[in-house]
């Protein structure tokens, strides 16, 4: 994006990040939002480089937070607490917006809709042919009780929709870019999952942290592991058709028992008629016992 052709927003549009040491990224992550966003907001858990110097170049508010106890959401929402403007882009530092989405980005701010917007993020390693891409809400209206959750995942979705909000795709799209070394992304699974086990002892209800839980030890094929939360899953949300089809794919494809796998898919059509995901894995069940 080119900053100076950027439509300005007076008012419509607050940039938060929260970062530690990305001196060599944070200035493109800030130029990619150029002047879409009238007021930068930066969080800074304790660097010890120019981050905090760059991001004051760039006309940011630079807030010191102290991350001695680990709580992503806690600093999210330190931001959260700072920003002015109506609306909410949420960045890391490592991420840069396709300047394609700028008209759109800027049209969505204008406006008083009470939406939380999914982005689209490719995630693009060096080492890598295709990007991996997911979906995170990103792009929200700035309400005092839209905060996020979770001291490692955090997400804001659960707070917009007890809001009364909706969740929509946008269209927008993010970059990720990001080092894929092995060792250390095993060493942040191993780090993530110790958190997650305190934040589930406090609240053993909460299915939304054994999601995190579940794909954590995924991550570090640990299969037993993901299929046993994967099982308590089920029990705290059996109406869940996608908790009932993750279940059946590890019965399927990590811990072979298809008579379990075949019931776990023919539940979630049950609870999602039609439900193509579960389809296809029946088609892979299929195959695999020697079905036409």
């Amino acid at each position: 994006m080119n900053p100076a052709a950027a439509p300005v927003l007076a008012d419509g549009l607050s940039l938060c990040m929260i970062v530690k040491n990305e001196a060599r990224n944070l200035f493109r992550s800030l130029d990619s939002v150029g002047r879409l966003a009238r007021e930068r907001i930066v969080v800074d858990t304790g660097s010890t480089d120019g981050t905090p110097r760059i991001a004051a170049g760039y006309g940011a508010a630079v807030i010191p937070f102290d991350f001695t106890t680990v709580d992503f959401a806690a600093a999210r929402n330190c931001a959260l607490a700072r920003a002015g403007s109506r609306w909410i882009l949420m960045l890391d530092a490592d991420e840069t917006l396709d300047p394609a989405g700028a008209p759109l980005l800027a049209q969505i701010a204008r406006g008083s809709q009470n939406v939380g917007y999914f982005l689209e993020r490719r995630n693009l390693a060096a080492e890598s042919a295709r990007p991996a891409i997911d979906y995170l809400v990103r792009l929200f209206p700035n309400r005092p009780d839209y905060r996020y959750r979770g001291r490692v995942h955090e997400t804001i979705d659960a707070a917009i929709l007890s809001g009364g909000g909706r969740l929509q795709k946008s269209g927008l799209r993010i970059d990720h870019y990001f080092a894929a070394d092995r060792e250390a992304r095993r060493q942040k699974n191993r780090w993530y999952i110790e958190i997650l086990k305190e934040e589930i002892a406090a609240d053993p209800a909460d299915a939304t942290r054994l999601d995190f839980l579940a794909a954590e030890y995924h991550q570090l094929g640990m299969y037993a592991e993901a299929a046993a939360i994967a099982e308590r899953i089920v029990r705290l949300r059996p109406l869940d058709p996608r908790a009932h089809l993750f279940l059946g794919a590890y019965h399927l494809l990590y811990q072979p028992d298809l008579a379990r796998a075949r019931a776990d898919f023919h539940q979630a059509l049950k609870l999602r008629p039609g439900y193509p995901e579960a389809r296809h894995f029946l088609r892979l069940l299929d195959q695999r016992e020697g079905k036409p």
